[in-house]
Protein backbone atom coordinates (compact mmCIF):
# COMPACT_ATOMS: atom_id res chain seq x y z
CA UNK A 1 0.00 0.00 0.00
CA UNK A 2 1.36 3.01 -0.62
CA UNK A 3 2.01 5.85 1.54
CA UNK A 4 0.37 9.39 1.39
CA UNK A 5 3.95 10.86 0.40
CA UNK A 6 4.09 8.33 -1.99
CA UNK A 7 1.16 9.56 -3.70
CA UNK A 8 1.85 13.24 -3.19
CA UNK A 9 4.77 12.91 -5.27
CA UNK A 10 3.37 10.85 -8.16
CA UNK A 11 0.51 12.79 -8.15
CA UNK A 12 2.98 16.02 -8.66
CA UNK A 13 4.91 14.08 -11.37
CA UNK A 14 1.74 13.17 -13.31
CA UNK A 15 0.67 17.22 -12.90
CA UNK A 16 4.05 18.41 -14.12
CA UNK A 17 4.05 15.72 -17.16
CA UNK A 18 0.49 17.13 -18.12
CA UNK A 19 1.37 20.37 -18.07
CA UNK A 20 5.57 20.40 -19.69
CA UNK A 21 5.08 16.60 -21.40
CA UNK A 22 3.92 18.14 -24.97
CA UNK A 23 6.88 21.06 -24.60
CA UNK A 24 9.36 18.41 -23.93
CA UNK A 25 7.94 15.56 -26.41
CA UNK A 26 8.25 18.19 -28.63
CA UNK A 27 11.76 19.31 -28.34
CA UNK A 28 12.72 15.91 -28.70
CA UNK A 29 10.81 15.89 -32.09
CA UNK A 30 12.98 18.47 -33.11
CA UNK A 31 16.51 16.87 -32.11
CA UNK A 32 15.66 13.83 -33.48
CA UNK A 33 13.37 14.13 -36.56
CA UNK A 34 14.67 17.75 -37.65
CA UNK A 35 18.43 17.42 -35.85
CA UNK A 36 19.27 13.90 -37.04
CA UNK A 37 18.35 14.31 -40.62
CA UNK A 38 20.24 17.67 -41.69
CA UNK A 39 22.99 15.74 -39.60
CA UNK A 40 23.45 12.67 -41.24
CA UNK A 41 22.11 14.22 -44.94
CA UNK A 42 24.90 16.99 -44.39
CA UNK A 43 27.27 14.02 -43.86
CA UNK A 44 26.20 12.27 -46.95
CA UNK A 45 24.83 9.36 -45.32
CA UNK A 46 21.48 7.42 -45.32
CA UNK A 47 21.22 5.79 -42.62
CA UNK A 48 22.53 6.16 -38.54
CA UNK A 49 24.36 3.39 -36.73
CA UNK A 50 23.03 1.03 -39.59
CA UNK A 51 19.10 1.93 -39.00
CA UNK A 52 17.87 3.69 -42.25
CA UNK A 53 16.92 6.89 -41.53
CA UNK A 54 13.47 6.77 -42.48
CA UNK A 55 12.90 4.68 -39.72
CA UNK A 56 14.74 6.62 -36.96
CA UNK A 57 12.97 9.50 -38.06
CA UNK A 58 10.05 7.86 -37.81
CA UNK A 59 10.80 6.94 -34.41
CA UNK A 60 11.81 10.81 -33.61
CA UNK A 61 8.01 11.47 -34.75
CA UNK A 62 5.87 8.53 -33.54
CA UNK A 63 7.75 8.35 -29.76
CA UNK A 64 6.98 11.94 -29.30
CA UNK A 65 3.28 12.12 -30.03
CA UNK A 66 2.28 8.82 -27.96
CA UNK A 67 4.37 10.79 -25.31
CA UNK A 68 2.44 14.32 -25.73
CA UNK A 69 -0.86 12.18 -26.38
CA UNK A 70 -0.18 10.54 -23.18
CA UNK A 71 0.49 13.75 -21.77
CA UNK A 72 -2.76 15.07 -23.09
CA UNK A 73 -5.20 12.44 -21.00
CA UNK A 74 -3.51 13.22 -18.23
CA UNK A 75 -3.99 16.58 -18.19
CA UNK A 76 -7.75 16.39 -19.35
CA UNK A 77 -8.32 13.81 -16.44
CA UNK A 78 -6.91 16.01 -14.12
CA UNK A 79 -8.75 18.88 -14.90
CA UNK A 80 -12.15 17.15 -15.00
CA UNK A 81 -11.07 16.07 -11.47
CA UNK A 82 -9.76 19.46 -10.32
CA UNK A 83 -13.03 20.95 -12.11
CA UNK A 84 -14.97 18.80 -9.94
CA UNK A 85 -13.34 19.10 -6.57
CA UNK A 86 -13.34 22.95 -6.63
CA UNK A 87 -17.19 22.22 -7.45
CA UNK A 88 -17.44 20.39 -4.25
CA UNK A 89 -14.94 23.10 -2.23
CA UNK A 90 -13.06 20.79 -0.91
CA UNK A 91 -9.50 22.83 -1.38
CA UNK A 92 -8.93 25.92 -2.80
CA UNK A 93 -6.03 25.52 -3.98
CA UNK A 94 -7.79 23.26 -7.26
CA UNK A 95 -8.57 26.30 -8.92
CA UNK A 96 -4.73 27.02 -9.53
CA UNK A 97 -4.07 23.91 -10.27
CA UNK A 98 -7.32 22.93 -12.15
CA UNK A 99 -5.84 26.79 -14.86
CA UNK A 100 -2.24 24.93 -15.41
CA UNK A 101 -4.21 21.78 -16.28
CA UNK A 102 -6.16 23.90 -18.45
CA UNK A 103 -3.25 25.28 -19.84
CA UNK A 104 -1.54 22.08 -20.10
CA UNK A 105 -4.58 20.80 -22.21
CA UNK A 106 -4.27 23.48 -24.68
CA UNK A 107 -0.69 23.23 -24.83
CA UNK A 108 -0.39 19.49 -25.66
CA UNK A 109 -2.86 19.37 -27.75
CA UNK A 110 -1.15 22.27 -29.66
CA UNK A 111 2.65 20.60 -29.80
CA UNK A 112 0.73 17.46 -30.79
CA UNK A 113 -0.65 18.77 -34.06
CA UNK A 114 2.74 20.44 -34.08
CA UNK A 115 4.58 17.04 -34.16
CA UNK A 116 2.09 15.18 -36.45
CA UNK A 117 2.61 17.96 -38.84
CA UNK A 118 6.00 18.34 -38.82
CA UNK A 119 6.16 14.70 -38.74
CA UNK A 120 4.28 14.35 -42.26
CA UNK A 121 6.62 16.71 -43.66
CA UNK A 122 9.73 15.21 -42.74
CA UNK A 123 7.81 11.55 -43.17
CA UNK A 124 6.28 12.73 -47.17
CA UNK A 125 9.24 14.55 -48.65
CA UNK A 126 12.27 11.89 -49.34
CA UNK A 127 15.59 12.52 -46.76
CA UNK A 128 18.30 13.59 -48.07
CA UNK A 129 16.28 15.47 -50.62
CA UNK A 130 18.23 18.71 -51.95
Amino acid sequence: MPTDQQVRKTGGLLFWFAVLGGALSWAVHLFVAWGVDETTCGGGHTDVAGIPLRGVVAAGVVLPALVTAAALLVAWRGWRRASAAKRSGDDPRMERTGMLLLVGLGADALFLAIILAGGAAVLVFAPCQR
